[in-house]
């Protein structure tokens, strides 16, 4: 399947000079969001995985997916105040400031066997600081899963000690 012709550039969104990659029409259709799902879950190469961890917010959507798929569990990663029981946090920077993610405390086991995934890997900010969180709480990092990688921003190099896989590149 093509699933570049299912995301649509949105140009100076949410600010001027950035084009947005929406995936709304991917998840619109039927075929394309089980075929999406589908191809997010061969990334995965048949690996051991008990924990799926997924960021806030787009990351949600094929997070839950890939872990029902897994027979795994999912993990929110969100940001400060949105999580109701004890959380870590992991302040990270950003080309014009900081951001906070946390996950709860009690959401990863030591040794557990973690995917991150996210629907756009950018800069990196956010998949590192997710990282970091995992490990923090013992989790071992078995993959990053991205429907989108933007190469061209260069965030794998901040998470290149890990194994990298995405769907669609531009």
């Amino acid at each position: 399947m093509d699933f570049k012709s299912f995301i649509r550039d949105v140009p100076d969104f949410p600010k001027e000079g950035i084009i947005f990659k929406d995936i709304t029409l991917l998840l619109q259709n039927p075929k394309a969001l089980n075929e999406t799902a589908n191809a997010l879950y061969d990334l995965l190469d048949g690996q051991n995985i008990n924990k799926v961890v997924a960021m806030e917010s787009r990351g949600f959507v094929f997070g839950p997916l890939l872990a029902q798929k897994l027979g795994a569990g999912f993990v929110p990663v969100r940001k400060p105040g949105k999580l109701p029981s004890a959380t870590l946090s992991e302040t990270y920077n950003l080309e014009y400031g900081t951001n906070t993610l946390e996950i709860h405390t009690d959401s990863i086991q030591k040794g557990d066997k973690v995917l991150v995934h996210d629907d756009v890997l950018a800069t990196g900010g956010t998949a590192k600081a997710t990282c970091n969180l995992i490990e923090r709480l013992g989790g071992e990092i078995v993959q990053c899963n991205f429907l989108i990688e933007l190469t061209f921003l260069k965030g794998s190099s901040k998470i290149n000690e890990y194994a990298i896989k995405s769907l669609v590149k531009y």
